[in-house]
């Protein structure tokens, strides 16, 4: 008998459910059709389904999304880094309490303390003519942040070897669901031909065939649900080995759209906005943000962070403020649309030396109107570097808070985290750092003005 197997997926969706409804519309008929047909399928994530740049996942943790994949009918998901380290360790603690599907991850256990129950290596699928399908979750390795956290976090690729060598007689089919990176991907399926598909994300690289290495079948469904992955395998139960693995891509946007598609997006952004009308603080005026210059909220937040770090000055980029600061009652709603953005502060601790080179460097006049994208940075476009408490004299001397520096003394630099991953000063990487995790840059904003506004 040969038996044909459908596997749908999605990855980085990131909370843009604008495609959403028609979508798992799309997936629910064809699971229907080829129900019909005798034909067993399932329903994947691969991680980052959430994102707190979003209003509803803000206001909800994370737990509307749970709620979505649950009304969709997903049987397994992993946990990308937006599930794992952008939320307190309470809240991923819970995240996936009231879930009705499986979550694999095999390389995250928690440091101190007892694991959460949904916490799993990975777990056995069995089709209806008893074809069991392993399917192994891991989750792409940031150290230290999760270290802050109270989690401890594995490299994938050995975990991952291990249980394929421990699982692979017990079952027909297997399955990774990797928030690695199309490049652990790659160096995994060199290592590991026992894998039969590496269902991919975390780089948000697209593969409209997939791509074959090494005999296993790597995917790639882009981002922001912009593509649904669809899965067909042939298993021949005489052989016990699968004979045929094909993958295709949907866009979505080229599916029918569904009666109410926009109301539903505007209903999560409305619930979202109702529940984060509660007040933080008060002020007395407003400040206006701009994002080529200093502006009244950029000097404000620069008091904010280096009150809530302790350091000696502060560099930020103008772009991470969407909007001003309204005068009177500041709702959590308000602050959100100011600094929507996934990103914790950090502390630097380089030399008066290094820091004069990261001033210069400041300077590079390509960055302000560079769109970043990644990184946490959920904004437009970069915008101007801005320097507290830092400065040159007419001699072309650091000044640190109005003193020249010592160039062999150490100091602090309040931060942002997407400055520390070596892509606009190589220095910050190898550079001693404390991240202040869990609360975004919203949070000492808010906690600043609770004391101070």
């Amino acid at each position: 008998m040969i038996e044909t197997i459908h596997i749908f997926h999605t990855n980085d969706v990131h909370s843009h459910f604008e495609y959403w409804p028609r979508m798992q519309y799309y997936i629910k008929e064809q699971r229907k059709a080829f129900a019909r047909l005798g034909e067993p399928s399932f329903l994947l994530d691969i991680g980052d389904h959430l994102d707190r740049s979003n209003i509803y996942t803000e206001a909800t943790l994370g737990q509307g999304n749970i709620e979505l994949l649950n009304k969709a009918e997903y049987d397994v998901v992993t946990i990308g880094n937006n599930e794992g380290i952008t939320l307190s360790f309470e809240d991923l603690y819970h995240l996936y309490d009231r879930a009705e599907f499986e979550v694999v991850v095999a390389n995250l256990k928690v440091k101190n303390g007892i694991d959460p129950q949904w916490i799993k290596p990975y777990t056995i699928l069995t089709t209806k003519y008893g074809t069991k399908i392993g399917v192994i979750g891991a989750t792409a390795v940031f150290t230290v942040f999760y270290d802050e956290l109270n989690w401890e976090i594995k490299e994938p690729r050995e975990v991952i070897k291990k249980i394929v060598s421990e699982i692979q007689h017990e079952v027909d089919v297997i399955f990774c669901l990797s928030h690695l990176g199309i490049t652990e991907d790659e160096l995994l399926a060199n290592e590991c031909s026992e894998i039969d598909v590496i269902f991919g994300s975390h780089t948000h690289h697209l593969f409209l065939e997939g791509k074959m290495i090494n005999n296993v079948l790597l995917t790639g469904c882009g981002k922001f649900g912009a593509y649904t992955g669809h899965l067909t395998i042939e298993f021949d139960h005489q052989k016990r080995q699968v004979i045929k693995k094909e993958e295709i891509v949907v866009e979505n946007a080229l599916l029918p759209e569904i009666e109410g598609e926009s109301s539903f997006v505007a209903s999560l952004y409305n619930q979202g906005k109702e529940l984060l009308k509660q007040p933080v603080f008060e002020t007395m005026k407003s400040y206006n943000k701009e994002w080529f210059h200093h502006s009244q909220i950029s000097r404000l937040f620069a008091k904010c962070l280096m009150d809530y770090t302790d350091a000696d000055c502060a560099m930020f980029n103008a772009g991470i403020f969407l909007d001003g600061l309204p005068k009177g009652i500041v709702t959590k709603y308000d602050l959100h649309k100011i600094l929507p953005h996934p990103i914790n502060a950090c502390v630097i601790e380089i030399s008066g030396r290094e820091l004069k080179e990261v001033y210069l460097q400041s300077a590079n006049e390509d960055w302000p109107l560079l769109e970043l994208k990644g990184l946490g940075f959920r904004g437009t476009i970069f915008g101007k570097m801005l320097l507290y408490k830092l400065s040159l004299n007419e001699k072309n001397q650091l000044l640190v808070d109005n003193k020249i520096a010592d160039l062999d003394k150490t100091y602090r630099l309040a931060t942002l985290d997407m400055f520390t991953f070596g892509y606009f000063f190589p220095t910050f990487k190898r550079a001693k750092k404390k991240y202040y995790l869990p609360l975004f840059l919203r949070d000492v904003l808010a906690n600043f003005g609770e004391k101070y506004l």
